[in-house]
């Protein structure tokens, strides 16, 4: 089982579309998935249709005592093979509760480690902040997924989420490959080509060598969840993450030596 963690530091870089789009695509080469939202805004969560009130169950008893176990919390989608866990609002309150229970910070971890779960891909939908559940993402990822927006103030935020990735490598003593994925890339601006440009330079072959293109499309991810008898979709934007999926399984065959 292979987990990514999709994570950015910073908002609006397209975490949940990237999480929704690449799962999606491992469906259809007839992997089994399982996504998880740790967001409190639940965009992952909403975009299966599940109601804010009252609060599904999810996450938020992965934290519990004593945690209800993960395979038990996962929810069936109308994509076959796929799987979600959802975000709650209360997630926001776990920063208060880590400070007397320093335990929270491994607790992901080692819900992944439940024995019933079958999947052969779990993807962690990240909340843009730097704390607890982004810790506990990074500690149990076997590779970090970076969507970047190709705009000026988004690479502050990638320089950012690189050295917290970097720090959690060296405290787990284990690798954390990066994968940088260039998102809603506007070419007709020069913010947009300059921004990849810089972005190239600075990560070379952490990057992505295209870009995910601006696509109103996509804007809809609810319209991601629902059934496909192929990989085929409306727009460009789908057909750029099989690309993404793709340069991703091909970095961990050369990492590993094991077909995806």
């Amino acid at each position: 089982m292979q987990i990514w963690a999709v994570a950015n530091q910073k908002g609006g870089v397209g975490k949940t579309t990237t999480t929704l789009a690449l799962g999606r695509a491992l469906c259809l080469r007839n992997k089994r998935v399982l996504l998880i939202d740790l967001d409190p805004h639940a965009s992952l969560t909403r975009a299966f249709g599940v109601d804010e009130f009252p609060p599904p169950r999810g996450v938020m008893e992965l934290f519990a005592e004593p945690a209800v176990a993960l395979h038990a919390l996962a929810c069936d989608s109308q994509l076959p093979g796929l799987q979600y866990v959802c975000a709650q609002p209360a997630l926001a309150t776990l920063e208060r509760r880590s400070a007397t229970a320093p335990g929270l910070g491994l607790a992901l971890q080692k819900a992944l480690q439940d024995p019933a779960l079958a999947h052969d891909y779990v993807l962690m939908d990240c909340a843009p902040q730097l704390g607890l559940l982004m810790i506990n993402a990074l500690a149990a990822a076997d590779r970090v997924i970076i969507p970047t927006q190709t705009e000026p103030l988004a690479l502050h935020g990638l320089e950012g989420m690189v050295r917290t990735a970097r720090m959690v490598e060296k405290s787990r003593n284990r690798p954390l490959p990066l994968s940088i994925v260039p998102t809603l890339h506007d070419k007709r601006t020069r913010a947009g080509t300059d921004s990849l440009h810089t972005m190239q330079k600075r990560h070379g072959a952490l990057v992505w060598e295209d870009a995910v293109a601006l696509d109103t499309k996509l804007s809809s991810t609810g319209l991601l969840t629902q059934p496909a008898s192929s990989d085929a979709y409306p727009g460009r934007g789908l057909a750029a993450y099989r690309r993404v999926l793709d340069w991703i399984l091909a970095n961990e065959f050369a990492s590993s030596g094991v077909l995806p």
